[in-house]
């Protein structure tokens, strides 16, 4: 059973992966809620250039600065930002070469593309780059904390499972282009960070067998890769439509559950036929066969040894009401 008090305090990094279509950019947005409403300073960062973050809290699309996008009653505020890989590319050349506009000039002759595409390894340290800089950063000027952490928590909507691992190994990705310098100086700094115990995976899955094997596969190879893991996050629950006894009885006889559903439906004066009851009962079959089978891709997700949480299916959808429905289930459950 998850326990009741967060599991997670200690993390500053929240890394969310998943399957595509299990969620995991909403799993990011409401995890990093959450502790925004704990009154907490976070960051929600994405790498995909997809404006996940935009659309699921309703705002402008989002480029590479941090702009606010939530201001909690409690003092908590939630930033969003959109990684660019060009513009992460021209911060690294003015930070470590002092480039300035000439940077510029190699962006317009194509560097940026020459550079990610001979040594791919590269554009990922680029992108986590940036979140490792804003996880980094310490409050400066007149403010209350500074010296301290400019951001309580930073929450990476990270690339699907089938490459997180690759995208998060980054000292591996570089090693035959960059076995010194300040690229590899960079590297080596990123995975101190991402292999820190204030850093956690979180992995996204559904009830379905592709993306609880996926969730498995992707368990084992973050741990062969020594990244730290957090918790699995199911998403999209169903609420139970028949109590264990009621899916029990739907195996059993079927003409003695006919003759029942046929019995009850006529005392609540419903007019019955044997076509309307055997469509009842085919129906209450096929959502006792599904309930089953999520009973056992879930017994193997509890198998695996991590804290699990679980999130309804939101029928109305994913809006910004939705997500708060979503970290308060996060928050209850004690993930953070």
């Amino acid at each position: 059973m998850t326990p009741a008090s967060p599991s997670h305090a200690g993390v500053r990094l929240h890394i969310v992966t998943g399957k595509g279509g299990t969620g995991k950019t909403t799993v990011a947005a409401a995890l990093a809620l959450a502790l925004a409403r704990q009154g907490k300073r976070v960051l929600l960062a994405e790498v995909e250039e997809r404006q996940g973050i935009s659309q699921t809290f309703d705002v402008p699309p989002l480029g590479h600065e941090e702009t606010r996008i939530v201001h909690e009653r409690g003092g908590g505020e939630l930033y969003g930002m959109s990684v660019d890989v060009r513009e992460s590319l021209m911060d690294y050349l003015q930070k470590f070469y002092k480039l300035g506009r000439a940077g510029t000039v190699l962006e317009k002759a194509g560097a940026v593309d020459f550079a990610t595409t001979v040594a791919p390894g590269l554009r990922d340290v680029l992108l986590i780059g940036k979140v490792y800089e804003a996880a980094g950063r310490r409050h400066t000027g007149r403010h209350h904390d500074r010296g301290g952490p400019a951001y309580d928590a930073v929450v990476l909507d990270a690339p699907p499972t089938g490459r997180v691992v690759r995208f998060l190994n980054v000292n591996a990705e570089v090693a035959d282009v960059a076995k010194v310098g300040p690229i590899r100086t960079q590297a080596d700094s990123i995975t101190r960070m991402l292999r820190s115990h204030t850093t956690a995976v979180h992995v996204v899955s559904l009830l379905e067998e592709m993306p609880v094997q996926e969730t498995v596969d992707a368990l084992a190879d973050l741990t062969a890769a020594s990244l730290p893991l957090g918790a699995i996050v199911i998403n999209q629950v169903h609420a139970p439509l028949l109590e264990e006894a009621e899916l029990a009885s739907v195996a059993s006889d079927p003409d003695d559950v006919a003759a029942a559903v046929t019995a009850d439906l006529k005392s609540v004066s419903v007019r019955t036929s044997a076509a309307m009851v055997a469509g009842l009962l085919e129906q209450a079959a096929e959502h006792a066969d599904r309930v089953a089978l999520q009973q056992e891709q879930e017994a193997i997700l509890l198998d695996q040894g991590r804290q699990v949480y679980r999130l309804p299916l939101l029928p109305e959808g994913t809006d910004t009401g939705g997500i708060r429905v979503l970290a308060d289930a996060l928050t209850e459950q004690g993930m953070i």
